[in-house]
């Protein structure tokens, strides 16, 4: 049964609430959040709830926001809740600050001499599909968070940096310290034009290019892609590799698509941004 627009909107706003809270580095208690958000709902069992929230994180990205760390997106949702987000979202200018701060917040690369539990399952494509028929056309919204934390060059620089240290890292594992020591970071020492950022190389000997694309936001995180890098990995598809490192500033954590990067998420011809739902 669809939830009604009394319920889309109480869900709505408590996710909102949430995610300004997190966005400014605040705690909260999601458990807490939802037994009062259980009051003002028709009856709707936790895990209907936490089905919402997957929906509303996938409406978030579509609009170009962060969404809550935890509740994964899921892109089949009602028509209704687009909409209901979009009007909460004009409405809260101090959403708007925090994600402003926390995209444009300078990052340092933490130190990190272990390496073995940071690399994870690339997140599976999905296909879109609404709950109801009809679904509008976004109208933008103010900013696009996602793209402007695309361009802080010093959370893409820290990101680059541990992805040398993880390079070497995973080749000494692999007993090739002479591979390990020959590791570049070819956007510094050869320019931004190569399509790639790290050259790398597999336990066997061949050429690695590794792209590294940085986030502080969750694994799900569209990210976005230059002609150059594109081109490179329809070229180069047995050695490109993009790392996608994600919850950056709390925990990092890294995903390697390998191959041409269309075959791995939707990409937009105009924008190319990258998403996976």
């Amino acid at each position: 049964m669809d939830w009604s627009r009394e319920e889309v909107e109480a869900i709505v706003a408590d996710y909102l609430h949430m995610l300004a809270l997190e966005l400014a580095g605040q705690s909260y208690n999601k458990t807490e959040h939802r037994r009062r958000l259980q009051l003002l709902l028709n009856q709707r069992s936790n895990g209907s709830i936490e089905f919402k929230h997957g929906n509303i994180s996938a409406v978030m990205i579509n609009l170009g926001y962060p969404y809550i760390r935890g509740y994964q997106p899921r892109g089949n949702y009602q028509a209704l809740l687009e909409i209901v987000v979009e009007e909460q979202l004009r409405l809260k200018p101090m959403l708007d600050q925090a994600a402003l701060a926390a995209v444009q917040q300078p990052a340092i690369t933490p130190v990190q001499t272990d390496f073995s539990k940071i690399l994870t399952d690339a997140p599976i494509r999905q296909h879109r599909v609404a709950e109801t028929a009809g679904t509008p056309y976004f109208k933008p919204v103010k900013r696009d968070y996602l793209e402007r934390e695309a361009h802080n060059q010093s959370l893409g620089l820290a990101g680059e940096q541990f992805a040398l240290g993880y390079e070497h890292w995973r080749l000494v594992q692999a007993g090739q310290q002479r591979l390990a020591d020959r590791v570049e970071h070819v956007s510094k020492t050869k320019g931004d034009g190569l399509g790639y950022d790290i050259l790398s190389f597999d336990a066997n000997g061949r050429e690695r290019f590794i792209e590294v694309k940085t986030t502080s936001f969750g694994r799900e995180t569209p990210f976005f892609v230059t002609n150059g890098e594109l081109n490179r990995s329809n070229a180069a598809k047995e050695q490109f590799h993009l790392y996608r490192l994600f919850e950056f500033r709390k925990a990092p954590r890294l995903f390697d698509m390998q191959g041409a990067i269309g075959q791995h998420c939707r990409l937009d011809p105009v924008t190319y941004r990258a998403s996976f739902g």
